[in-house]
């Protein structure tokens, strides 16, 4: 009678017989995997052959993966995000409300819950239900809901898609399975009801500013003739963001009192003289603080620490930080840590950016201009201004401050660009140029004068 085998090996694959069952014992990456077979050894012998070539020409692994909730996923990646590339948390609240989505889909509809069994026709069975989604546009929970827009559908998906990438990286997908998301060839879905960018013309321009007060016009003064965004205009501090030999507004990432640019890229903007005359008529007697202030502490007593010096802040914010970690007993993360750095902004007298669009639509509203209700037309605007100045395509790009990203579609110019340096001068001269006929220019002239007669 022929000895019965317990036990092969073809390679880097081990198979035993445990009972009447072959298992297959292998290393990949570092980590050990001991996949069932069943009772066949002929059957138990094709499929270590199998798993040894493929180890072997380092191509994956056909039992290698790990599938897990994605639910799980969602949380992983995030915590990627958070930890190892160390996104903005505004950028990881983005992804967290987009993939959440899925999450309500997977769990209120029969489709699978786990990574290795969601295929593409689950994923087109998840855009189908985007498509009956309402939502709030500004996100408060008492807002009219309305359908997803396709750019917001868009976006979903997108982040989904760079999600299950991670997975796929990670081995949480089934070898030679593609991932979901990409099958959907995202990239043509076809943006049909967009919300259209209306901009000021020249007429209501001059509507907008004249009904501003004295508090108002300087600020959206600032946004119309630099281009900022309204968050970068709340975290300008006076003096150290206003270079007077340049006479120039320099965006500065803060990291340690907790703001950063949202490319994270510094910019110099020079002002127009009369912008500029306006900023120093703002800031006259002001030793230090935000550039603009709260409207409270306008004609008022100043925040507690309006005269604090930048390096002063940071050791404030270290004594805070180190107050709230012994309230707490353990230290603190970085939401947390980002709640304390408000408090600081908040005692320097800094805008909250919601507040600019609520003056922003009370000033429409009583200039009769409708269907504006956000600041950030304003940048947009500026963009096409320099656009219709012919203004150089790098030097608008500098000045709008989009990413240097050699393959970003804000940055035809490619490495070019990497290469290309504009001196002050230049982007001042053509700066100017494109903003000698705005009508703020006249009624910024207007407001200086009655000011300072």
């Amino acid at each position: 009678m022929a000895k019965q085998i317990k036990s092969f090996r073809v390679g880097r694959v081990r198979g035993d017989l445990r009972g009447k069952v072959w298992y297959l014992t292998y290393y990949d990456q570092g980590r050990r995997h001991r996949p069932r077979v069943g009772p066949d050894l002929d059957e138990a012998r094709r499929h270590a052959a199998e798993i040894n070539s493929q180890l072997e020409n380092c191509a994956p692994v056909s039992s290698s993966f790990r599938s897990i909730k994605i639910v799980d996923l969602q949380e992983r990646w995030l915590d990627h995000h958070e930890t190892v590339t160390r996104s903005s948390l505004k950028t990881i609240s983005r992804y967290r409300s987009a993939t959440n989505h899925l999450i309500v889909f997977v769990t209120d509809s029969r489709v699978p819950a786990s990574t290795g069994q969601f295929r593409v026709e689950h994923a087109e069975l998840f855009v189908k239900h985007l498509r009956a989604v309402h939502v709030s546009p500004n996100g408060h929970p008492h807002s009219e809901k309305r359908p997803l827009r396709d750019k917001g559908l868009r976006y979903i998906l997108e982040v989904c898609r760079s999600m299950f990438h991670f997975a796929s990286q990670r081995r949480h997908l089934p070898p030679y399975a593609s991932n979901p998301f990409t099958a959907l060839q995202i990239d043509k879905i076809p943006t049909e009801d967009s919300k259209p960018i209306e901009l000021f013309d020249d007429e209501q321009e001059r509507q907008f500013l004249e009904a501003t007060d004295d508090w108002q016009f300087p600020i959206f003064l600032t946004l119309m003739l630099t281009g900022l965004r309204p968050g970068e205009l709340s975290y300008l501090f006076w003096p150290d963001d206003i270079d007077e030999q340049l006479r120039a507004i320099v965006i500065r990432n803060r990291p340690q009192l907790g703001w950063q640019v949202k490319t994270r890229r510094e910019r110099m903007i020079p002002l127009h003289p009369v912008l500029y005359r306006v900023i120093k008529l703002c800031t006259l007697n002001r030793q230090s603080g935000t550039l603009f202030q709260r409207r409270r502490f306008t004609n008022s007593k100043p925040p507690p620490l309006a005269t604090r010096p930048l390096d002063v802040l940071e050791k404030e914010l270290l004594l805070r930080v180190d107050q709230k970690e012994a309230e707490l007993e353990r230290q603190l993360s970085r939401v947390e840590r980002q709640q304390v750095c408000r408090t600081i902004w908040r005692d320097v007298g800094l805008i909250k950016s919601d507040y600019l669009r609520t003056s922003f639509i009370h000033i429409c509203n009583k200039a009769e201009l409708n269907g504006f209700t956000s600041p950030k037309m304003l940048r947009h605007l500026f963009a096409t201004t320099l656009q219709e100045g012919r203004v150089d395509p790098l030097i608008r790009n500098e000045l709008m401050g989009h990413s240097t990203n050699a393959t970003s579609r804000s940055n035809p110019l490619g490495m070019t660009a990497t290469y290309t340096h504009t001196r002050p001068a230049t982007m001042r001269e053509q700066l100017e140029r494109a903003l000698k006929d705005r009508p703020a220019i006249v009624i910024a002239e207007e407001w200086l004068a009655n000011r300072s007669g």
